[in-house]
């Protein structure tokens, strides 16, 4: 029995391939299946089915492909419904992986048609549950998107009888295989780990503690936040079909020249920027939003590109297909091209360029007594806020900051500085700024991580002075 979780950090998104006697499956792929199909040949083994959990609304799945590549069945459980062919499975059914079988578990909560696999080992014994968002480390899926007409009370309650009806009567033994890590907006709090085992859950999962189901709904229903914009986007994609990731990268990696770069922004393409926060602050093409590589790309390009505008690129030199493919887990296919050479070649042209000025804590500190037009900005999630900040910041998270009308209390005498946890939500939030026409900032290095240590600058939590 071969089982291995294949994990990517930017979507906090767990993909699970199991492989006995050279018959393998696939949970949840990613949309790039290079890594399936790699591990199908190192193992010598078929990729016999596709097991969806659910419809993805966090990235797109890479079902079709990985079908249209295999001709293997693509496995939804029951109340599936897509508008391409699919095995829709039944409650308690199983399936052969080798000496192995997975049992579909339909566990509507999180969404209707969500399903569970529990894999039996040789003996037939429970091995590991492969759960989707129904349970996570610590947590479990938010019961607030896009099932039909029911509310999150309703699903919350659907959700209180799959958990205590069929999880929690399955042995302590099992090893819990979730679809999702920490940092993942499918919960709303998810563990450290990315796998766990069912009695650890039992023992230490809030959601598995609950004493009836009005005190479950009530806990599960209870800070749920906004979820990001892209959510429905990529889960009406998971269900009705897309492009092939191979036609997409044809048309986007596309090199651009200077000239070439610029025609296509005056036609009113965007610009984005995916070079490393701190190379972007030191120069950058005017009008560029950044969103580095190097944090949570995926999720941040989902919830801050408008998906009805083509965008065109500026990396890090070799660095383009790679951004392409990140772009399109999260469903985002409109890129026209990449400028040759990157930011080094719109320099060596002569173009116009902008930065960002960052400072240390201390300058802040020092500027605070002096400047009545100062406003510290605080990026981060409200819940991060209120765990402690700096007195009198103002808190605008990053994903409101798309909105023009959320900027509508800065004017040109404010001096803003920007600061997020730990300085790349800052950059981000310091393009969307200046693409707004909003120059007179300044990024925080560092972020609170940085400030709240540093003489002059009064951290508080709830009112109270905490240094």
């Amino acid at each position: 029995m071969f089982v291995k979780q294949l994990y990517t950090n930017c979507l906090s998104e767990a993909a699970y391939f199991i492989e006995s006697e050279g018959e393998a499956v696939v949970i949840d792929p990613l949309r790039d299946i290079d890594a399936y199909l790699d591990l199908a040949k190192e193992r010598n083994a078929t990729i016999k089915y596709i097991f969806e959990t659910h419809f993805h609304a966090d990235f797109v799945s890479g079902h079709l492909d990985l079908a249209a590549a295999t001709q293997a069945p693509i496995v939804y459980g029951p109340e599936a419904v897509t508008s391409f062919p699919i095995y829709k499975a039944k409650d308690g059914e199983e399936f052969n992986i080798g000496k192995l079988r997975l049992q579909v578990i339909h566990t509507p909560g999180h969404t209707l048609e969500s399903t569970c696999y529990l894999l039996l080992d040789e003996q037939g014994q429970a091995n590991s549950l492969f759960t989707g968002d129904t349970l996570f480390v610590g947590d479990v899926g938010r019961p607030d998107l896009f099932s039909g007409n029911l509310t999150k009370e309703e699903l919350a309650g659907m959700l209180y009888d799959s958990l205590n009806n069929k999880i929690k009567t399955l042995p302590d033994t099992v090893t819990v295989y979730p679809a999702h890590g920490p940092g993942s907006s499918c919960g709303k709090n998810l563990g450290p780990n990315t796998f766990s085992t069912l009695g650890e859950e039992k023992a230490g999962n809030y959601a598995l503690l609950a004493n009836d189901k009005a005190s479950f709904i009530a806990e599960v229903t209870d800070g749920l936040t906004t979820p990001p914009s892209y959510f429905p986007i990529n889960a009406r994609i998971n269900k009705e079909g897309y492009d092939a990731l191979q036609e997409v990268m044809e048309k986007a990696n596309q090199p651009l020249s200077v000239e070439a770069f610029k025609a296509k922004v005056k036609e009113g393409v965007g610009i984005l920027d995916t070079r490393p926060a701190t190379e972007f602050a030191e120069g950058f093409v005017p009008g560029s939003l950044s969103i580095g590589l190097e944090g949570r790309f995926a999720e941040w390009a989902g919830s801050l590109l408008n998906f009805g505008q083509e965008i065109v690129l500026v990396t890090t030199p070799g660095q383009e297909a790679e951004t392409i493919v990140r772009l399109a887990r999260v469903g985002f296919d409109h890129v026209a091209g990449y400028l040759q050479g990157g930011y080094e070649a719109w320099v060596a042209a002569g173009e116009k360029r902008d930065m960002i000025i960052s400072i240390e804590p201390d300058e802040l500190a020092m500027d605070i007594p002096h400047d009545p037009n100062l406003v510290i900005v605080d990026v981060r999630k409200p819940a991060e806020y209120a765990d402690g900040h700096i007195k009198d910041a103002i808190n605008l998270t990053l994903s409101d900051m798309t909105d023009p009308g959320n900027l509508g209390d800065f004017d040109e005498n404010h001096n803003l500085y920007v600061h997020c946890q730990g300085g790349y939500r800052s950059i981000i939030a310091c393009s969307l700024l200046k693409r707004e026409g909003i120059h007179n900032l300044r990024n925080v290095e560092g972020g609170f991580n940085n400030m709240k240590g540093t003489n002059g600058l009064e951290v508080v939590k709830e009112n109270n002075v905490l240094n």
